[in-house]
C-alpha cells in the first residue's frame, strides 16, 4: 500500500480551478444532465485527461450532525480472521457498519464493499482507512464515495 495516502480539508479558494471543474462535471454526470464524460467535461471547460486524472481524488466536503458516510471497496485475501480484522479495526475508530458485502473469492482474492458511518466527535476516519490499508493481507482499498 502507498504510504503517501493523506486526506486534508482546504476552503474552496484554495483548491485549483481545475480540480473544482472536476467536481462540477462529476456532478452533471451524477445528476444525469450529460450522458457521457465528453460532454461534461466540455460543459466545465476542461480536458478529459484531467477529468481522468483527478475523479478518484477529489469529493465536495459535506457536514452533517449524524457524522460521514463512506462507501469503500477492498481487496483482500482469502484467509480465516481478515475480515474480522478489518471490523474490529472499523469498531475502533468507531465505525458503525451500515451496509457490507463481500463476493465470493476468486483465486484466493476477495472482493468486500463496505458503507460505514464514522461520527465526528468519536471517529477518525482518515486513521482508520490508514490502518485498513495496513493490515497483512489487505491488497487495495479505494474510498467510492462519501457523504
Amino acid at each position: 500500500m502507498s504510504d503517501n495516502k493523506r486526506y486534508f480539508v482546504v476552503t474552496e479558494k484554495a483548491v485549483p480551478e481545475v480540480l473544482l471543474k472536476v467536481v462540477e462535471a462529476k456532478k452533471l454526470l451524477e445528476s444525469k444532465r450529460t450522458v457521457t464524460v465528453q460532454e461534461a467535461v466540455e460543459a466545465v471547460g476542461i480536458s478529459r485527461s484531467s477529468f481522468y486524472k483527478y475523479k478518484d481524488d477529489i469529493f465536495p466536503f459535506r457536514e452533517k450532525t449524524k457524522g460521514q458516510n463512506i462507501t469503500f471497496i477492498l481487496q483482500m485475501d482469502d484467509e480465516p480472521g481478515l475480515l474480522s480484522g478489518v471490523l474490529k479495526t472499523i469498531a475502533y475508530y468507531h465505525g458503525n457498519i451500515l451496509t457490507v458485502h463481500q463476493s465470493i473469492p476468486i483465486n484466493g482474492i476477495a472482493s468486500l464493499t463496505l458503507s460505514v458511518q464514522i461520527l465526528p466527535a468519536q471517529g477518525d476516519a482518515e486513521a482508520m482507512v490508514a490502518e485498513i490499508e495496513h493490515i497483512e493481507g489487505v491488497h487495495y482499498l479505494k474510498i467510492l464515495g462519501r457523504e
